[in-house]
């Protein structure tokens, strides 16, 4: 027998309640317990599951209503008491923490500067006329809540398209802003991938691969299951990709979604081909791709983090490390005939590999990778990786000269090379540095070292000689020899004026209103991230005539 009581006037969220009614639902004496707030569709939830029951007939959004099942009509009574027990434990803990909670949008606007993100998680059917008021007001909209209907969902993400603005949702599961955790999401490294998803458990499943195979994450957008749906267009995807276009933290862009419709499918293609940077694209089941331009294509989630976390490493730019030397670039641009690299190796092959790397779309062709251990230059004398004489004397040459910007080196470390290679090396290296300085320029030394801790000479030790010496030390030598090719295409490149990316929530500091589920609120708050607390419930009680009555009135 189904037994029911409303309890008027007391709003409590959703999903506090299905965690209530779950756990009521096991209690000696009931087969179950249902217990919801009165709104149109959880009337017809207790329907279609035959919970329905009379007294809910007059219940309205703002009322509990307790559906128990059982043969013992007392039961309705203890189930009353635990949900009274259950709502002043939530009141108790509300009131325990830190956290700002208002009872009105205008309020929270008012309590926080510069909010830029609203998380929603409300019931579906009042979240298109919240989520208009929130991009009235310039936020960002990512939308926990589910059950809102495509046209709502049309019409807000067209509207905040206008407003230069993303609606992240609705049913949007997972997203990390800036190392933000925005409802689900896991504990990432921060790094150079960013991620758009229309899959929140496939975002968690690739940046948690990602960070476990020691990459990182700047940012993961998601989008909402039905975003790519033809009814919807790919409106946020298309944002989502624009924002992480002009993102300088993000190096390389990973998309992950269910098949898409086709004609949105070749939109969201054709954006990834105008990219400047490289994608690697999941539209999971869809079959095999072939990769197009710069776009790769994977099959699964597994492939997908370990393409993007090889091809982040292999193409990322070495902005990080540029900035290490971009003093030294700043003073060596002012004389426009210092461009060219030299290349002084004891190694065959990676003086191979660095050339293989400065070839591939550089136009000039005076650069000089110069392998001593060639025959040329072992004529009576010793390999190069035994005796350093030949590189000792070929780094002091540069004093002589006048167009070499970078000088890029290695050092082979392990049974049968130098003792201290770079401590041979080092002294010279300092004599450059000084001569160059003293004459008013500068010159840049990269190396990498090869080897490892147990060799003899002791690869962080080798590490440290150089770096003292006035040598950025790299992991590799392909690194070493794209950041050579990275640091000429400085010096060549023009002033060009930037394109102008205006504050958005990628580039500044998030400052979040939380809508609803209070839990979203205390995650945030726990990382540091400034939120208040907006403690929503249905205006005019639910009543939407009332509501439409309301809003004519505001109008006028």
């Amino acid at each position: 027998m189904i037994f029911g009581l409303v309890k008027r006037n007391t709003y409590q969220d959703s999903v506090n309640l299905m965690l209530l009614s779950s756990k009521l639902s096991s209690m000696d004496g009931v087969s179950k317990v249902s217990i919801m707030m009165g709104t149109p569709a959880n009337k017809d939830i207790f329907k279609n599951t035959n919970m329905y029951s009379v007294e809910f007939d007059t219940a309205n959004p703002n009322d509990i209503c307790i559906a128990v099942e059982s043969e013992d009509s007392s039961m309705v009574s203890v189930v009353e008491l635990e949900l009274d027990k259950f709502i002043s434990e939530l009141s108790l803990s509300s009131r325990g923490s830190n956290i700002i909670k208002v009872r009105s949008l205008d309020t929270a606007i008012k309590k926080m500067d510069n909010t830029n993100l609203a998380l929603v998680s409300i019931p579906g059917e009042y979240v298109f006329d919240e989520g208009n008021r929130l991009l009235d007001k310039g936020l960002n909209l990512f939308i926990f809540s589910d059950n809102v209907s495509m046209e709502e969902e049309r019409k807000l993400k067209d509207k905040a398209n206008e407003k230069g603005l993303i609606v992240m949702g609705p049913d949007c599961g997972t997203g990390i802003i800036s190392n933000t955790p925005l409802a689900f999401a896991n504990v990432v490294n921060k790094g150079n991938i960013g991620v758009v998803g229309a899959s929140g458990t496939g975002i968690q499943e690739v940046t948690s691969l990602i960070t476990r195979l020691g990459g990182g994450i700047s940012h993961a957008i998601g989008i909402g299951g039905r975003d790519l749906a033809l009814e919807i267009g790919g409106i946020s995807a298309m944002k989502a990709l624009e924002l992480l276009e002009y993102d300088d933290s993000s190096e390389l862009i990973v998309f992950i979604s269910k098949p898409p419709a086709k004609e949105v499918k070749e939109k969201i293609v054709s954006k990834f081909k105008t990219m400047n940077k490289i994608v690697v694209a999941l539209f999971l089941g869809d079959g095999q791709m072939e990769r197009e331009d710069n776009v790769y294509f994977a099959n699964t989630l597994e492939e997908t983090a370990y393409l993007s976390l090889y091809l982040s490493k292999k193409f990322g730019s070495s902005k990080n490390k540029l900035e290490k030397i971009m003093g030294k670039l700043e003073i060596i641009k002012k004389n426009p005939n210092q461009r060219q690299i030299h290349g002084y190796y004891g190694g065959g092959t990676l003086a191979g590999e660095s050339k293989n790397i400065l070839k591939e779309g550089m136009l000039n062709s005076k650069h000089r990778i110069i392998d001593f251990g060639d025959d040329q230059y072992t004529k009576g004398r010793p390999h190069p990786m035994i005796d350093p004489t030949t590189r000792v004397e070929a780094v002091k040459n540069l004093k002589r000269l006048e167009d070499v910007a970078v000088v890029l080196l290695d050092n082979v470390i392990g049974y049968g090379s130098n003792t201290d290679m770079a401590g041979s090396l080092g002294p010279a290296i300092m004599e450059v540095n000084e001569y160059y300085k003293d004459s008013g320029r500068e010159i840049v030394f990269l190396a990498s070292v090869c080897g490892t801790e147990m060799d003899k000479q002791v690869y962080s030790q080798q590490v440290r000689i150089l770096e003292e010496s006035g040598v950025l030390v790299l992991d590799s030598n392909a690194s070493a020899a794209k950041l050579a090719k990275e640091a000429v295409e400085y010096l060549d490149k023009k002033n060009d004026i930037k394109k102008d990316v205006k504050p958005n929530i990628l580039n500044s500091e998030l400052r979040i209103i939380n809508v609803g589920l209070e839990s979203f609120s205390q995650t945030l708050f726990d990382q540091g991230v400034d939120v208040i607390q907006y403690n929503w419930s249905p205006v005019a009680g639910g009543d939407k005539e009332l509501q439409r009555l309301l809003r004519i009135l505001k109008d006028k």
